[in-house]
């Protein structure tokens, strides 16, 4: 049995490859864990979860070898809604300290899914820095990056070309030692090639463009990558349509400005749909607020309610489910021995 926590580097089907925290700093050699027969660790509180690249865990030894016995609180975490019908959110990466949101200058970026994914980080409790790639083949990259940096609010963007060195001293800057980044954006950005550089070695593998211009899918796996000044590095699979799962106070944090003027509107309940002394409306008539902007903010406050719907409710079937289980487990002790039947 180890009662010395160790840290996912890759997680896979029924297992992880795991280090210790004097291994990681060491660049041993994973070892790999065995989960339970539904790929799930035991919290701290009694949840079973589905380990992430990231997470700490205490590890038992056995005669089939190591396998995970309880998994660490989450200090952070970068979810994304799953797929299906379920309430249940996928941990992308856990224990992080700053999220790269990669756009790429090269074609133009989408200052939505910018903003899609700044909401993610900041729900995660990370910091968030924006790092816009590919800038010597744009003419006006500083322009563009202001562009950007109008709806990153209170974030860092940097214009960076990884082929030239612009713009990544500030990048390497972030690498301290004991740190972990996470880097998402989509397919294309240009992510593992920023690993690459950031790493000082050909950690990732990379692509170029296919024929209609659009980037070529690279990683397909999550791993915990070692930087040369003792940083850690997360890189994703690109991102497509991602499900939201902001709370209020990412939204608010990542729109700063809509939920400032949300909040002079002369009606609490405002709708902003045309109710008299709408502080919104009013920006937007003025031009102070962009439509875009605004439909953004809409879009993703509808997808974070929706969210918070589901998990109520897988939270109300699960207390349900609860309840029903204790009631029976009530009942079989009424008729066990020594308790008369009715």
């Amino acid at each position: 049995m180890h009662d010395e926590l160790f840290r996912v580097v890759r997680a896979d089907k029924g297992a992880v490859l795991v280090l210790s925290a004097h291994e990681l700093m060491a660049a041993a050699t994973p070892r790999r864990v065995a989960l339970d027969r539904d790929g799930l660790i035991a919290t701290e509180d009694g949840e079973r979860l589905p380990p992430t690249v990231g997470d700490w865990m205490l590890v038992d030894d056995t005669d089939d070898g190591p396998r995970a016995r309880t998994l660490a609180t989450r200090r952070t975490a970068l979810v994304r809604d799953s797929a299906g019908a379920t309430s249940r959110v996928q941990a992308l990466a856990a224990n992080i300290d700053i999220v790269l949101v990669v756009e790429h200058l090269d074609p133009d970026p989408q200052l939505g899914r910018v903003e899609r994914l700044l909401a993610l980080a900041w729900r995660s409790g990370a910091q968030p820095v924006v790092v816009l790639t590919k800038a010597d083949l744009v003419p006006d990259a500083a322009g563009m990056a202001e562009e950007v940096a109008a709806v990153a609010l209170a974030v860092d963007v940097h214009a960076v070309s990884v082929p030239t060195g612009q713009g990544m001293e500030p990048l390497r800057a972030l690498l301290v030692p004991g740190a972990t980044l996470v880097v998402v954006g989509p397919s294309g950005a240009g992510k593992s090639t920023l690993v690459n550089a950031l790493a000082g070695r050909d950690v990732m593998a990379t692509g170029g463009q296919r024929s209609d211009g659009r980037g070529r899918h690279t990683t397909t796996h999550r791993e915990l990558v070692r930087l040369g000044a003792g940083a850690m590095l997360i890189d994703t699979p690109g991102i497509r349509g991602v499900g939201l799962v902001a709370d209020g106070d990412a939204l608010d944090t990542t729109f700063a400005d809509v939920a400032e003027l949300a909040l002079a509107c002369r009606f609490a309940d405002c709708h902003h749909a045309g109710e008299p002394g709408c502080a919104i409306r009013a920006a937007l008539d003025s031009g102070e607020l962009s439509l875009r902007r605004y439909e953004s903010w809409r879009r993703l406050a509808r997808e974070a309610a929706y969210q918070a719907r589901r998990t109520d409710a897988h939270l109300a079937a699960l207390e349900k489910r609860r309840w029903k289980a204790q009631t029976r487990q009530y009942q079989r002790g009424l008729q066990g021995p020594g308790h008369p039947r009715g």
